[in-house]
């Protein structure tokens, strides 16, 4: 549940800017310090949360942000998923207005979009949703970089906040789901994984993904990994170990959490039975320092699993000429012209 010796030096918020980095201002190789992006007020966090669709980032978010709010911490949470399912769970299964949608009412009305338009509270955080376009009728990457555009019109590089965690997709690799890494828009990102080799393979993807813009002169790095639905088979924890990134919380696969997070319940505040599970990950999230992370090659990540669970008994067989046209295929004599030299 901790994080390992060693990493629990003063927490990122409280560093200087310019630690980490050379006179360019951009981070010296192999730094793992991320430049934290100054908002006035306080040093805020800024962490995007990544994982594969379905595997519990919005179960993790919604939790994690009541019990720091709890604790006294001033929390921003952010959905950028268009299932926007994030604050769905936070408000006991209402809906919110999300920015997109009410962006676009607004632009046909002739009037400009308020925060209150846009953003809710409930027990001290404070909640909104990006959304995104109905299925087949546009971009989800799009409309999450038309929903910063419009967060920065509202004065985001102004608020005043201990955390602002936003919750992306990691199994959609367009521009939009990336833009916190790709702009250093975050100084941490998170991934949330499970005993399994789909959302392992998403975990990886975002820590190439770190790695690339950090090869480009980038700040970002990934400060941990939360292991959801924890089945105690153990390849979660290898594939942290194997990237260089710590584990910051085990949630178990437990059925009274599955049933509490099916009917939009917080499992996650003080003095509940997974009140402590969530106190102790509030504490490794804020104490967590970036990492700049080795992500594993195909068959390294597969190493990580038995190879009948995964399939690497299979062989692969070239298909031919024949296979593709059926049986009664005969080779056709060329009708091209060849000309002898002179």
């Amino acid at each position: 549940m901790t994080i390992p010796t060693g990493q629990t030096s003063p927490v990122l918020a409280q560093r200087d800017l310019g630690e980490g980095q050379s006179g360019s201002g951009r981070p010296q190789q192999g730094s793992s310090v991320a430049a934290p992006t100054p908002l006035t007020g306080r040093r805020t966090q800024i962490i995007a949360i990544y994982g594969k669709g379905g595997i519990g980032k919005s179960f993790t978010l919604a939790n994690l942000s009541y019990m720091m709010a709890q604790q006294g911490k001033k929390v921003l949470l952010i959905g950028c998923d268009p299932k926007s399912d994030t604050t769905t769970l936070l408000f006991g299964g209402r809906a919110c207005p999300t920015i997109i949608e009410t962006s676009s009412k607004k632009k046909a009305a002739g009037e400009p979009v308020r925060i209150g338009d846009v953003c809710f509270k409930r027990d001290g955080v404070y909640a909104m949703e990006l959304g995104g376009p109905e299925v087949g009728r546009g971009c989800g990457g799009r409309g999450i970089i038309h929903g910063f555009e419009l967060l920065d019109s509202l004065g985001f590089h102004e608020w005043d906040f201990d955390y602002v965690l936003l919750d992306f997709l990691g199994d959609v690799v367009c521009g939009g789901f990336g833009l916190p890494i790709a702009r250093d828009l975050c100084q941490k990102v998170i991934v949330v994984g499970s005993n399994d080799l789909q959302s392992l393979y998403v975990a990886n993807n975002v820590c190439s993904a770190v790695d690339y813009f950090r090869n480009l002169g980038g700040n970002v790095g990934v400060a941990g990994m939360v292991i959801n639905k924890d089945d105690g088979t153990g390849e979660a924890q290898a594939f942290a170990q194997a990237v260089g990134i710590p584990v910051l919380g085990c949630i178990p696969a437990n059925e009274e959490i599955r049933r509490k997070s099916a009917s939009y319940q917080i499992v996650g505040a003080p003095g509940s039975t997974w009140g402590p599970l969530f106190e102790a990950l509030a504490l490794n999230v804020e104490q967590s320092i970036p990492q700049r992370p080795t992500p594993l090659s195909p068959e390294g990540l597969l190493d990580l699993f038995k190879a009948d669970d995964v399939g690497r008994h299979v062989v692969l067989e070239p298909a031919t000429i024949e296979d593709m046209r059926g049986k009664a295929y005969a080779p056709k004599p060329s009708l091209e012209v060849i000309y002898d030299d002179a």
